[in-house]
């Protein structure tokens, strides 16, 4: 890994300045303090003038160390640790008397059997949640006096991203189905149950929510957030394609050696198009189209046709 050269440690602050009685501005200082006084930080600077108080300028420059402890405790709040579960989870399972296709990895299931309104809640409360990392995201790129369009994750090229990511779930939707059998009939995979929740109302609107839940979160931190904080650290192009793929194929490894390489070999295309595109709204595109697909497909086929497998 190679790395960039240190960055500053300290915080670009803004100038303390005098206001003058009358509304005018003058560098703080000129007017000395009596003695025995020494004004400090928000405190006033001379009598009959106040200092405004200190304020970090918007784009702080942040020390190598703070850039590498954020990424790490976003990591730890959203899918790195989804990885370290879903390795205990893999490991459950292999150490589990019989083969891996004949378990069962179920991916949205009730909270509440029996009680629809407390399962919608608890459905809602869980989708919502889960994008709390995001929204801490948001906030660390503010401070440096950047937003979520610096990822391309906004709404400034709509069609072009709609067209693009519609494009994409073609491709790797149809690939992947395909994968998924052939690693399952190999033994490599579980049997992946997408959806098992009762037959209410608000069963396909949740499923939905949930599928561009787990895109936004997934594409954001794990393309746009950690790649760009990679950059920023000094990391190769090679070394963060790698890491932000491997950290993909970590959290699906729950489903099994299959899901593991599928979703990695998914991330290595998706962090080559973010880099050929500059932005993550067609990846969030693309894979709320491939969830969706396969909640709703799931929950429309299951039983009703022979080549897909059920729990």
């Amino acid at each position: 890994m190679a790395e960039a050269g240190p960055l500053d440690d300290s915080f670009p602050q803004k100038p303390v300045r005098e206001e003058k009685p009358g509304g005018g501005e003058k560098p703080a200082g000129g007017e000395k303090p009596g003695r025995g006084e020494r004004p400090g930080r928000g405190e006033s600077a001379g009598r009959g003038a106040k200092a405004v108080r200190e304020e970090p300028v918007a784009g702080e420059r942040l020390s190598r160390r703070s850039l590498r402890d954020e990424t790490l405790l976003v990591l730890a709040l959203s899918l790195g640790a989804s990885g370290v579960s879903a390795l205990i989870s893999f490991i459950g399972s292999v150490t589990r008397p019989g083969g891996l296709k004949d378990q069962a990895a179920t991916l949205n299931a009730s909270a509440a059997p029996g009680r629809p309104w407390l399962d919608l809640t608890w459905q809602l409360f869980g989708i919502t949640t889960a994008l709390v990392p995001v929204a801490l995201v948001a906030h660390f790129l503010l401070r440096e006096g950047r937003s979520l369009r610096t990822l391309g994750f906004d709404r400034g090229r709509p069609w072009p991203d709609l067209a693009r990511g519609a494009a994409v779930a073609a491709v790797i939707g149809s690939t992947g189905i395909a994968f998924y059998l052939a690693a399952r009939g190999l033994g490599f995979n579980l049997t992946v149950v997408p959806e098992a929740l009762p037959e209410v109302w608000w069963k396909y609107p949740v499923l939905i929510l949930s599928a561009v839940q787990n895109s936004v979160l997934e594409e954001v931190i794990v393309v746009g957030y950690l790649l760009r904080r990679l950059d920023q650290l000094g990391w190769s192009p090679g070394a963060s394609l790698a890491a932000s793929s491997v950290l993909r194929g970590s959290y699906h490894l729950y489903q099994g050696i299959g899901g593991f390489i599928g979703n990695m070999v998914m991330g290595v295309v998706f962090v080559y198009l973010y880099r050929r595109w500059g932005r993550v709204g067609p990846l969030v595109v693309a894979h709320s189209l491939l969830d969706i697909g396969a909640f709703v497909g799931y929950a429309l086929l299951a039983g009703k046709v022979d080549w897909l497998p059920t729990a």
